[in-house]
């Protein structure tokens, strides 16, 4: 495999995976914090953060709509739309449901010959349920179930028939908060971690090469401060890394010089993930990519947020800041994100995303 190197002389490695709009941030609260989300307070959309914290929503059902159009800067009619279902059974458990759609608008086809073959519509779609458990009054566990199907064709690829391609995945998590004093003043901390999309590969041609899905392990912490009645203030800070396998360097003959066989078991793909990256350590360590966001809520009905995302330049290279805000007005907020990035390097540069939350009484 081909890999780039940039003009400081590192080589380029970023890691591919099948079904990568399942790591899209979808909601307008996480990515208006540069898309932290593993142990902020709970909220419709902790079903792609980290179900366990779904236990601990004091509202008894609610649901969410989010639309993302998606780099507009390069394509007009990409988008992707999450909706979000929960409903709490008791005091301790918790069951939700998630609907995550991505379009990639409408694509000319053409066959070998360059001969138009008709226009197609790809498209990526997530079904999921969730369940999640309170353990304590600080600790919960939950888990979700989720289905996958990917159609990027209609036709034949270099003489293949290609068909969608479909998947099967779980989410393990868990959160847990107290109640301290920190700097002088009453605040919560939180802790979560979440290892999601542990499934099936996914091929798009009978007999043909099969990808793995993107596995993704983010661990995160948040501490929100209970300034007075009227004002809180919450910073956070997440930390994610792809349990996929890292490419390795080949020679000219395709042969592994450098790295390991990417070409194993998913279970053997996750724990090898920590330490298969031909770079060693330091690839490894780049692998890691940060979130920081800070959110303050005025009288628990407006709130201002901020934040920023980094990714190394040899893993990806996404780095932007983000700020939004958001209205709470009887039982739904409305919520806004806006992506700041460089316009002439980033794809992502002016990504705005919208969320409506309503939360719903007995």
């Amino acid at each position: 495999m081909a890999q780039a190197t940039q003009s400081d002389g590192k080589r380029s490695n970023t890691i591919q995976t099948a079904a990568p709009f399942l790591l899209i941030t979808p909601d307008a609260r996480s990515g208006a914090m540069g898309d932290v989300g593993v142990a902020i307070s709970p909220d419709a959309n902790s079903l792609h953060w980290n179900p366990a914290k779904l236990a601990f929503l004091d509202k008894p059902t609610g649901l969410s709509a989010s639309y993302t159009p998606w780099l507009r800067n390069l394509v007009p009619d990409v988008d992707l739309g999450y909706l979000t279902f929960y409903h709490r059974l008791d005091e301790r458990n918790t069951i939700g449901a998630a609907l995550r759609y991505f379009s990639y608008g409408s694509i000319q086809l053409t066959d070998n010959s360059q001969n138009d073959i008709g226009v197609y519509s790809p498209n990526e779609f997530s079904l999921e349920g969730t369940f999640s458990r309170k353990l304590g009054d600080g600790f919960s566990l939950g888990s979700a179930i989720r289905y996958i199907r990917s159609s990027l064709s209609n036709g034949q690829f270099n003489g293949q028939d290609i068909q969608p391609a479909t998947a099967l995945a779980a989410d393990v998590s868990a959160y847990f908060k107290q109640g301290t004093i920190l700097l002088g003043k009453d605040a919560e901390l939180a802790f979560g971690v979440n290892i999601s999309n542990i499934g099936t590969k996914m091929s798009y041609s009978e007999g043909g090469s099969k990808s793995f899905l993107p596995t993704n392990l983010k661990l995160g912490t948040a501490s929100t401060f209970i300034l007075d009645d009227l004002n809180t203030f919450t910073v956070a800070l997440d930390l994610n890394k792809l349990m996929v396998p890292t490419s390795p360097v080949r020679d000219a003959n395709g042969e592994i010089i450098d790295g390991k066989d990417p070409d194993r078991s998913v279970p053997a793909a996750i724990f090898g993930s920590f330490i298969d990256a031909p770079g060693g350590f330091s690839e490894e360590f780049n692998e890691i990519s940060y979130s920081v966001g800070a959110e303050y809520w005025y009288n628990k009905q407006f709130a201002v947020r901020s934040g920023y995302f980094y990714e190394a330049p040899t893993k990806g290279d996404r780095r932007y800041f983000t700020v939004g805000a958001g209205v709470k007005y009887s039982v739904f907020n409305l919520d806004f994100a806006y992506l700041l990035a460089n316009q002439q390097t980033s794809p992502l540069a002016q990504t705005l995303r919208f969320s409506l939350v309503f939360n719903f009484e007995k």
